[in-house]
């Protein structure tokens, strides 16, 4: 006989295990390598756009310094526009919006209640000027503070409150000198800081533009399909002994990704009517998804652990061809392809299997793990293979239940969000 010569590749490991004489080709790997390159790649476009964008931004505002019939209409107040390219132009068109208009709104509110502030200190002139201006800055400011402690103005106006403090500040203070046209000076800044948004929205918006929303949607279906990937390659390597990428890092950045997922869904509710995303699209509802797909993913973690932990017993249970691991791994492939189907739902926005069919399979598969656990199903097994599968029964109940949650959030955001109806051909 010769020698078999095991080849090693830097891909990641597509042949699951040699045996036999025999190559088993895994395709879950593949599509999962291919899509990471692939979202790397688009990430790194996107940030390449991104840069550009600002430059393009940047050089337009400094059209404002460089001709001089503009300098002279503005003047030195140019450098405003400048400051507020820099500060609001985000990664993102809603982020960008959504600080925009705060820094908007901001202004106009604090430059108008300073200007009344100064004009009432001016009226009044001397100590009392002083006396003023210093209890109109601790009152405003403090409240302002306090405001930006809030929680539901916090997450989505924060900027805007402090843009408000800084600008009534600014304002007031300047009225403290005699002399000073306090209006003119608001007014000129105001139009400056308009200039620089407007060019910060429309390059934002009508130059390659990158939604926050369509990155919001596309990481939420990502995670179907790699939960759906990773909960059947880590049973099936324990209960079919085959050699699997380990996959438990993606279920790390899925319990990572509240902050994420927060973040994008508030500036998507920013965000314009663009492709197939309306006013009012229930971006909260994509909040919750993501929290059951986070419970979800620690119960793979652990139900990892479990079978890590129990590697001798499940050992034994495989070597008997035992009953119970084959209806175990039956009732995963069936909770795979359940969690594959919800994400291609949101995929093509269209309403899945009746929500009702799917949740009566997913009950069965309840009952059948109440029977592989049951005394006649387990009378025959060691104490230590008892513990093993028990356990290991328990997690996957688990995950069913939060499978279950999943249907129910998915099959309401299809109603909320108009998906269409899934079309059956007729029969003939």
């Amino acid at each position: 006989m010769k020698e078999q010569k095991t080849l090693q590749s830097p891909l990641p490991p597509i042949v699951s295990h040699l045996k036999k004489n025999e190559i088993h080709f895994s395709h879950a790997p593949i599509i999962s390598y291919l899509r990471g390159k692939k979202m790397k790649n688009d990430l790194d476009t996107r940030k390449l756009i991104h840069s550009i964008k600002v430059g393009i931004s940047l050089v337009l505002v400094s059209l404002l310094y460089i001709l001089n019939p503009l300098f002279e209409q503005v003047g030195e107040n140019a450098m405003w526009a400048i400051m507020t390219v820099i500060v609001i132009f985000e990664f993102s068109a809603g982020a960008t919006l959504g600080k925009g208009i705060n820094r908007g709104i901001g202004t106009i509110v604090g430059g108008a209640l300073g200007c009344i502030a100064a004009a009432l200190a001016q009226s009044i002139g001397g100590i009392g000027n002083s006396i003023i201006i210093g209890t109109s800055v601790f009152i405003f400011g403090s409240v302002a503070t306090y405001f930006r402690l809030v929680p539901s103005i916090k997450n989505r106006y924060d900027y805007g409150v402090m843009i408000l403090m800084l600008t009534f500040n600014l304002v007031v203070v300047s009225g403290v000198r005699p002399g000073v046209k306090v209006w003119e000076l608001a007014r000129e800044r105001f139009l400056t800081i308009l200039m620089g948004f407007i060019v910060c929205i429309c390059v934002s918006l009508f130059v390659f533009p990158l939604w926050a929303s369509d990155e919001l949607h596309d990481s939420t279906i990502s995670r179907f399909q790699e939960l759906a990937n990773t909960i059947q390659e880590e049973c099936t390597k324990f209960i079919d002994e085959k050699e699997n990428q380990p996959r438990a890092s993606f279920c790390t950045l899925v319990l990572n990704s509240k902050s994420k997922d927060e973040s994008l869904a508030n500036f998507a509710k920013w965000e314009p009517w663009h492709g197939k995303f309306g006013f009012s699209y229930p971006w909260d509802k994509y909040l919750k998804i993501g929290e059951v797909l986070r419970e979800l993913a620690a119960f793979i973690v652990a139900m990892g652990g479990c079978l890590q932990a129990s590697k001798q017993p499940m050992a034994s249970l495989r070597q008997s061809k035992s009953v119970q691991l084959k209806l175990c791994e039956a009732i995963v492939l069936r909770i795979a392809l359940t969690l594959r189907e919800l994400g291609d739902s949101m995929k093509q926005m269209r309403k899945c299997e009746a929500e009702g069919s799917i949740l009566a399979k997913l009950t069965a598969a309840r009952a059948e793990l109440s029977l592989v656990i049951s005394k006649s199903m387990i009378a025959e097994l060691e104490n230590s293979e008892v513990l093993a599968i028990a356990s290991f029964v328990l997690l996957l109940r688990g995950v069913v239940e939060k499978v279950e949650e999943l249907v129910k959030e998915v099959w309401e955001l299809g109603d909320m969000a108009g998906f269409h109806n899934r079309i059956t051909p007729l029969s003939s």
